[in-house]
């Protein structure tokens, strides 16, 4: 069995939902030597998440940004964590509804992920900074 790991270094996205699958892809390039493994990506943030869904057309990121909006809202008077502006709490709950890791299965050196899948950083901070990713990919 072989295993590979690496850090990654996103630049600062503005809040949203973002493809990073050829970044991450680009990070560890070493998955061309696994024919049949998984790979784990895991963000190091409380206040960002990873998903994996629909990689073609933009207005699903945005409808996941405005659906993410709604549902947890800013300026919650019964938020007691705001020490980082209104947008802090409401990020770490968005964080916590969506993960902080995704798995892709690998499949002949590449991830076997659908036709229409890419993975997304999902940024709830207005600010949030740039974010480091742990990519592991294992297999034979």
């Amino acid at each position: 069995m072989k295993i590979f790991q690496q850090m990654l270094q996103l630049r600062e996205r503005r809040r949203g939902f973002h493809l990073i699958t050829a970044e991450v892809a680009n990070a560890l390039p070493q998955i061309s030597e696994i024919k049949t493994g998984i790979c784990q990506v895991f963000i190091q943030h409380t206040s960002a998440s990873l998903a994996i869904n629909e990689n073609a057309d933009p207005t699903v990121r945005q409808d996941f940004e405005m659906f993410f909006s709604k549902t947890v809202p800013e300026n919650d008077p019964d938020y007691l964590h705001d020490d980082e502006g209104p947008d802090d709490m409401p990020a770490h709950l968005k964080a916590a509804l969506l993960g902080s890791s995704v798995t892709i299965p690998i499949r002949n050196g590449r991830f076997a992920l659908g036709m229409w899948q890419g993975i997304y950083l999902c940024e709830h901070r207005n600010y949030g900074g740039s974010r480091t990713l742990v990519i592991t990919a294992w297999g034979e």
